[in-house]
């Protein structure tokens, strides 16, 4: 254990047990029925968890693939098939939630490999590496302050200290009730940090949330500076699947779901939510009625406000529910990936996986070549490369293969001979699903429980009392919601991990305010 972690653990940044689990029998003492609308990770955790605990599961998907915005599926290319995916994701270690699920299908988690560095590139500024800090603040934090040259000692003493605070003082109470209603455009001008900073830090980091700064919650990105830097003890750190995520994750959870019973449903889309007798049903596109005891609801904002727009029965009973349904079914602004096979490869230096900052639209990226198997075999057998882009909050209105062009370019100003390199194959798409953390929207976002009863939610925008967010935030919130229902039916739960609830200096803070 690195000596940043155990000093981390004296102080109390390490995992801590949010739920027990346990409570009742193994598996459920009587017929119980379940169903899971929406396969990706909040849905699958929870189909998993239910039927290992001998719930009937069903998941109904409405896409011909699992796995949402994890997703892959087989793409025809003119020298044969490939794997293409939804886009590249970190797999941090801090993931407790996911990862356990993940172990259901390979308990040393022997797919996940480790991926080295996490540069930052800029076309003003040179490239900051953030990957090979201390792993556990506050080593992480001193170090950061040490050698990062967009941050210097000198500009400490200029910084608003008073302003800064929050960043170290996380609260699930108080930092939302003081900082909800600012945008993180405005808390981090408040800091009167240097422009590179403010760009190298700290607005990468909130694009990684697909939200603009200018429109996201301060508190939402306290929040997660808290969760990703500041109050776990794994730091940076990430890993990431050496196959596509249909070969290395949807294939095995699906046998595995299988294997205990529970049924899986493609291209089998939900139209309606109905009260039925005890229980409910749903109702899908190719005709079919599902009846269930309970209903875990994992599908996307948008898709989420239009299955309760379409479901008077669920709004009736559900009206809390239904009243914060136009507000959050708002997603945040547009995402693209672009995912580009080419001839030749570029400089044999540049890192798996690249961060990028105050480029228009280019966000991040990926040399999936130098990551996963498939495209590592098909650049070896042509000399190739695959190489994908993403832009995480791009303008809304522009197409996919435009915004591919504008990332290829902007990535040629940061590697001057990827413009060497010939494109053989491009699939590029835009999208508008992940949630909007939206200055206040704090107080209307639902939680896992709805007033409906028998009737849960589970996602990346569902409310945790508790630190998380992207994957993590997916995995735990379909745990808590197989969980409300284990114990409905008298069974035992499942245990829910998160990192240190609040920040290092969160009492301080505190005190500040009741002084």
């Amino acid at each position: 254990m690195a000596l940043s972690q155990v000093v981390g653990r004296l102080i109390g940044v390490r995992q801590h047990l949010v739920d027990p689990g346990g409570g009742g029998a193994d598996r459920v003492p009587r017929p119980t029925t379940a169903l899971v609308v929406g396969g990706g990770i909040a849905g699958m955790s929870a189909a998993v968890v239910l039927a290992e605990r001998g719930v009937a599961v069903t998941v109904l998907e409405a896409a011909p693939t699992l796995g949402g915005r994890l997703g892959a599926w087989p793409e025809a290319l003119a020298d044969g098939s490939q794997q293409n995916e939804h886009g590249f994701h970190a797999f941090f270690r801090q993931y407790y939630n996911w990862r356990s699920i993940l172990r259901r299908v390979d308990g040393d988690l022997g797919f996940l490999k480790a991926i080295p560095g996490y540069p930052i590139l800029s076309e003003q500024w040179p490239t900051e590496e953030f990957g090979k800090l201390p792993p556990a603040p506050p080593a992480n934090l001193l170090a950061l302050l040490l050698r990062s040259p967009s941050l210097r000692l000198a500009d400490l003493r200029v910084m608003d200290r008073d302003a800064a605070l929050p960043l170290l003082s996380y609260d699930p109470v108080r930092t939302y009730a003081d900082l909800d209603d600012t945008t993180a455009d405005e808390l981090l001008a408040s800091l009167r940090l240097p422009d590179r900073a403010r760009a190298m830090l700290f607005e990468v980091f909130s694009h990684s949330f697909f939200n603009h700064e200018a429109e996201m919650s301060a508190a939402e990105m306290v929040a997660q500076f808290h969760f990703y830097l500041l109050g776990n003890p794994e730091g940076l750190a990430f890993d990431c699947p050496d196959e596509d995520y249909a070969t290395a994750i949807w294939q095995p959870l699906t046998r595995y779901v299988e294997k205990h019973g529970g049924r899986i449903l493609t291209d089998c889309a939900a139209t309606g939510v109905h009260h039925d007798g005890e229980g409910w049903r749903v109702t899908t596109t190719d005709g079919g009625s599902h009846p269930a005891g309970h209903v875990v609801l994992a599908v996307d904002p948008p898709a989420l406000a239009a299955l309760v727009a379409a479901s008077p029965d669920l709004a009736e009973r559900a009206p809390e529910l239904a009243a914060r349904m136009p507000a959050f079914g708002t997603p945040g602004p547009p995402y693209a990936v672009a995912r580009y096979w080419c001839d030749g490869d570029v400089a044999a230096e540049r890192a798996v996986f690249s961060g990028v900052s105050r480029q228009p639209t280019l966000d991040s990226v990926t040399l999936y070549h130098r990551l996963e198997n498939e495209s590592r075999r098909w650049a070896r057998q042509t000399g190739g490369s695959v190489i994908e882009l993403h832009a995480y909050a791009c303008e809304p209105g522009v197409p996919a293969e435009e915004l591919a062009e504008r990332m290829r370019r902007e990535l040629v100003a940061l590697w001057p001979e990827a413009g060497d390199l010939r494109v053989r194959e491009l699939r590029a798409r835009v999208e508008a699903q992940a949630p909007a953390f939206t200055p206040g929207s704090h107080s209307w976002r639902p939680g896992v429980r709805t007033d409906a009863t028998g009737v849960y939610l589970a996602g990346d925008g569902i409310a945790t009392d508790f630190p998380s967010a992207l994957m993590e935030r997916s995995a735990a919130t379909g745990i808590i919601a197989a969980n409300h229902i284990l114990r409905a039916e008298g069974a035992a739960a499942e245990p829910v991990r998160s990192i240190r609830p609040r920040g290092l200096l969160a009492g301080r803070l505190n005190r500040q305010n009741t002084t």
